[in-house]
């Protein structure tokens, strides 16, 4: 035979490299020249010299010869050829009789190769072979759970010699013969299947057949590692490119392994890939460095050098991170110019970052831009197709779903969890793009040209392209690193695994000794406990976070765990304030104003001032008087409380204060940013008492035109705390004579009429401001807001409303606004370089033009052109029938996306005046003094202020000390907003829970290819609803320009009946039953067209 001839004088360790790097070598034809030349006879010859040297090498390490290959006469011909037919089915060979009958298998080929390296290597030593293979096993990274749960330590892409290289080694038993089998399969080209190896009937170390015990043991050992190596060949395909791993699978970390894991004779059990390496590997790998470490998931951060000078070069761009929360591989950053989103499409490219950090981005080549095609059916640009805003997701730049991308994640990450887009799982996980740094294609990292008819981005308009980006650098974390979720335990491991309920965050290893005493022994009784664990480290080589478990919360679904869980993970400091803080306080009480206060200020105590705040409100920061003169107009003043009075620049209380930036509300209660004692009641406006202030006054005529204004420290007596409700009531009765009882206790100082009137005029003046205002060119988006009625014991929520914004808050607002804008105006004018105001950039341009081609397909003509504009266009569009103001709801939605957030800023920061504007307002200058109980910023303003005014020490602040704040109180009241929606959720759920199912009627609010979105109108609450969730017969979607219309066809209950149609759109009324979905979640069902008309 020719080819062995040639084959004698081969190097074995060459021919395996060589094998290894030359995969696409003519395999076929080597596999059928073999094949055809091994005939039964010549193969048990080779099989039984074969037999004879895997004898002697193992009886010189004092191993069974059980444990290696037996001999094989006994095979049956039947399961021999169908070995081969799957093997060769696998490898594009024939599988036909001829070639696979009897004892053409493909271990012919394996031994034949044997018996090659038998003549030409004898002089190789046992020792040399256990080098080799020991040198190759080395390279398996793979930790495998008892559960079949798998981690590949091969992050990044593999080759297919490399990933069959480690599927070779990753399930090796104790013997030492074996791998080379495996290797000399590689060597010749071939795929390793689980079964190659199922080929012999067992046979024991004496010749004679095993035991049936022993056999079964065996067997079953095979199923694990069968089961073990799908999994990994599915991790790869799946989860290549180092994305999060769903739940249930294993971290590289230190474990324990078993025998039957240990590849080689005399390797100790290490952790991961770095302890594998024995002192007798130093220099091993001299010429391939790459060899024996684990492979790199993600891209070393880049210098801090090279950032700056990337930056001022304007080669990478800079800003917050917002990461979908229910499509977590998706991430965007604000574009500088206004202009769409920049996408970061997968984990890899977001390189460990977590969603709010402050990231440095490299953009990627135009050839790997995404391509947004808003022709092509199902794509959900369009503002009809929603986006997921709460907080994180592009407006405008929204991907067409292929599923339900939140349940989704459920069944990947829960498989006992059946949901609507559980079918879909499959199809939707190769979906998600798990490429390698640098690539932001949905398939392997796939450029966007690598499909046959795919469209080059390259050929296409920057209108239909998203540029995409890689992080390169993490500025600032902003994230709190803290996360509640819940722990797994994982058998043999010094560690357990941490789930985050956020899917944002990655999985963490945490220690077993940071979980509770009996947690391994009794994993099961905390399967439903909620966790916190900090993340302390997330390392470039592993797709696993490392953290410490902080505290157990208590039991997922009741109000108070999770609550506690909110406020951590969006590192609300709710702890109590130190006595240091304390101590900053005054300490005699009760306290009285002392004397020399007096003369520094102005005394109105004897003023007609009153407080209009929620019914409930404890913190009374601000008050009104309105005194009519003798000339027919009024002197009408805003009273502040003067918290800066007690909390002095630099010592405890103020660093506390400054830390926690403002105070959060929650649906049972307030985390406070100063103690109780200032909140309720030394700086809070309580009647009858007296207290300091700061105030503005102003004298206005009766339609709001200011002749003057007075800023200064003064001392006032609230005569009463009335609340919007007693106010509205006045409002709404301008000639009642109100009772006494009527109304909460009030100073005999000032009769009721007297207090009536002043809400009546003040009532007046705020109408011609609230006029003016919105002819000069405001803009106001009302959003619904849903408020709840508590039992007083339980604290459970008992029912719901729709919070209605009534006169009585139009009143309080427009002077409150008229407040801040004279004091932006004061401070700037003093402190130009150190004033600390508010701004409000423009809507981004490219998501406001695709607004506005979706209005004109729907037939409405809505004008950006300016903040005014846009405010009237959306009261007259929309009719005046009793479903107006839903219509004008979810317009209102989808006019807010293209919307930048309102921040704080330093004047001395931004050089040009135009960029202080504040563009809801339509003001060049605006800040927030009305509310410093609550609000850090406007302690900072009112120490400005009095430095303005003199009343006051100079602010020892710098310009970049006032901007630094300023960053951190757009962080803080960013997260304080999102906390106080996520509680207003938890007691909606529970509320559902408690009392549904829950029917209202619902306005569509967004159509996607296979989902819609609803307005729940009776709650204000917004649901998607999956139409694989609904008994529908089928379901069409499509788009008329960029309308997008869906057309249900629901099954017919009986035989009698036609299958019912109904369609939808944007602003189609249907009906829906909101019902709970295990302990914090509820879902929309669409009730049945037949159910609707009934």
């Amino acid at each position: 035979m020719d080819h062995r001839r040639q084959a004698k004088g081969s190097n074995p360790s060459r021919e395996f490299r060589r094998g290894q790097n030359h995969m696409a070598a003519p395999q076929k034809d080597a596999y059928s020249r073999l094949l055809s030349q091994h005939h039964s006879s010549k193969f048990r010859s080779y099989l039984n010299q074969f037999a004879q040297q895997q004898q002697q090498i193992e009886e010189s390490h004092g191993l069974a010869v059980s444990d290696t290959i037996p001999d094989t006469s006994e095979v049956p011909s039947r399961k021999v050829e169908n070995e081969m037919r799957e093997t060769g089915g696998r490898n594009g060979y024939s599988s036909s009789p001829n070639k696979g009958a009897k004892a053409e298998s493909t271990l012919s080929l394996y031994m034949e190769k044997l018996n090659e390296r038998g003549e030409a290597g004898e002089t190789l030593g046992v020792q040399q072979s256990m080098a080799v293979r020991q040198r190759h096993s080395k390279r398996k990274d793979t930790n495998t759970s008892q559960d079949g749960d798998v981690e590949s330590g091969g992050e990044g892409k593999q080759t297919g010699s490399e990933t069959q290289q480690h599927d070779a080694s990753s399930f090796r038993g104790p013997s030492v013969e074996i791998p080379r089998l495996l290797e000399t399969s590689v060597n010749k080209g071939m795929a390793h299947s689980p079964r190659q190896g199922a080929v012999f009937p067992k046979h024991s170390s004496d010749g004679g057949p095993e035991s049936v015990q022993e056999q079964d043991k065996k067997k079953k050992l095979k199923k694990t590692q069968k089961k073990g190596r799908c999994d990994v060949r599915r991790d790869r395909s799946e989860y290549s490119d180092g994305d999060l791993v769903p739940a249930g699978q294993v971290p590289r970390s230190s474990e324990k392994q078993s025998l039957s894991d240990r590849m080689t004779a005399g390797q100790s059990p290490g952790r991961g890939s770095g302890s594998n390496v024995t002192p007798n590997d130093n220099g091993r790998h001299r010429n391939n460095p790459g060899r024996g470490r684990k492979r790199q998931v993600f891209e070393p951060y880049m210098a801090p050098q090279d950032v700056s000078a990337g930056l001022k070069r304007s080669e990478l761009l800079q800003g917050p991170l917002r990461i979908n929360p229910k499509k977590y591989h998706e991430a965007f950053l604000p574009s500088p110019d206004g202009l769409r989103d920049i996408f970061i499409d997968g984990i890899v490219p977001r390189n460990r970052a977590l969603n709010g950090d402050v990231v440095v981005v490299k953009l990627l080549p135009r050839e790997q831009w995404k391509v947004i095609k808003p022709d092509k059916e199902g794509d959900s640009d369009a503002p009809g197709g929603p986006s997921e805003r709460a907080g994180s997701a592009a407006p405008g730049i929204i991907t067409v779903e292929g599923g339900s991308p939140d349940l989704i994640i459920d069944a990947q990450f829960d498989s006992d969890k059946d949901g609507p887009g559980s079918s879909l799982l499959h199809s939707s996980v190769k979906k998600l793009n798990l490429n390698t740094a640098g690539s932001a294609c949905p398939e392997n990292g796939a450029t966007p040209t690598s499909k046959p008819g795919a469209i080059d981005p390259r050929n296409l308009a920057d209108k239909f392209l998203q540029r995409t980006a890689k992080v390169v650098c993490i500025a600032e974390k902003k994230h709190s690193r803290a996360v509640t979720g819940f722990l797994k335990l994982l058998p043999d491991k010094e560690f357990a695994m941490f789930s985050p309920v956020d899917h944002r965050v990655p999985r963490v290893n945490v220690p077993l000794q940071d979980c509770p005493e009996n947690f391994s022994a009794r994993a099961a009784d905390y399967a439903n406990t909620l966790f916190v664990c900090r993340i302390t480290e997330w390392r470039d080589d592993s797709n696993f976070a490392e953290g410490r478990l902080a505290k157990s919360l208590g039991q997922a679904g009741e109000i108070e765990p999770e609550t506690e869980g909110i406020l951590t993970e969006y590192d609300v400091d709710f702890s109590e304030f130190s006595k240091e803080v304390l101590g900053c306080l005054p300490q005699s009480l009760p306290w009285t104003i002392p004397a020399e206060e007096f003369k520094r200020r102005k005394d109105l105590r004897k003023a007609c001032v009153f407080t209009i705040d929620p019914a409930t409100a404890r913190d009374l920061d601000d008050a009104l008087s309105c005194k009519p003169l003798p000339d027919g107009n009024f002197e009408v003043g805003v009273h502040i409380a003067d918290v800066s009075y007690f909390v002095e620049e630099g010592d405890a209380l103020d660093s506390t204060a400054s830390r926690r930036a403002t105070s959060v509300y929650l649906v049972q209660k307030v985390i406070p940013m100063l103690p109780r004692l200032l909140c309720e009641e030394l700086c809070s406006l309580n009647p009858m008492t007296d207290r300091l202030t700061f105030s503005v006054i102003w004298k206005l005529t009766p339609q709001g035109k200011i002749l003057d204004e007075w800023f200064g420290r003064t001392v006032i007596r609230s005569c009463v705390k009335l609340s919007y409700d007693h106010a509205q009531s006045m409002i709404e009765a301008p000639e009642k004579l109100f009772s006494a009882e009527e109304l909460p206790p009030f100073s005999p100082e000032h009769p009721v009429d007297e207090i009536h009137q002043a809400v009546l005029n003040l009532h007046s003046i705020a109408k011609q401001l609230r006029k003016q205002r919105f002819e000069g060119g405001a803009l106001r988006l009302d959003q619904l807001k849903l408020s709840f009625t508590l039992d007083r014991e339980s604290g459970m929520p008992q029912g719901c409303y729709i919070y209605k914004y009534r006169d009585s808050n139009k009143l309080v607002e427009e002077f409150m606004l008229l407040a801040n804008m004279a004091t932006a105006h004061q401070i700037y004018r003093s402190f130009p370089d150190q004033a600390l105001l508010r701004c409000h950039p423009p809507p981004q341009t490219k998501m406001v033009d695709d607004l506005l081609e979706f209005c004109d397909q729907m037939g409405l003509k809505l004008d950006f052109s300016s903040a005014g504009a846009l405010n009237r266009s959306l009261n007259d569009e929309l009719g005046v029938d009793e479903y107006s103001s839903a219509r004008k709801e979810v317009l209102t939605h989808m006019c807010s996306r293209p919307m930048q957030m309102a921040v704080y800023f330093c004047t001395g920061v931004l050089k040009a005046e135009a960029l202080f504007r504040h563009y809801a307002l339509n003001v060049p200058f605006y800040t927030h003094f009305t509310s410093p109980i609550r609000r850090y910023a406007d302690i900072i303003v009112h120490r400005l202020l009095a430095a303005s005014l003199g009343c006051g020490p100079r602010v020892s602040l710098c310009q970049s000390d006032v901007q630094k704040q300023a960053s951190h109180c757009n962080d803080k009241k960013m997260a304080s907003k999102r906390v106080q929606e996520l509680s207003a959720d938890l007691f909606f759920a529970v509320l559902v829970k408690e009392s549904g199912p829950l029917e209202s009627e619902a306005m569509v609010m967004g159509v996607l290819d296979q989902s819609f979105d609803v307005l729940v109108l009776r709650y204000g609450v917004q649901k998607r609803i999956y139409c694989n969730a609904l008994p529908l017969r089928d379901f069409h979607f499509r788009k008329v320009g960029k309308k997008p219309e869906m057309t249900l066809i629901w099954a017919a209950e009986s035989e009698t009946e036609a299958p019912v149609q109904q369609e939808l759109s944007i602003f189609t009324l249907v009906d829906v039953v909101l019902k709970a979905e295990g302990p914090m979640k509820y879902s929309a069902i669409l009730k049945r067209p037949s159910e609707m008309m009934s």
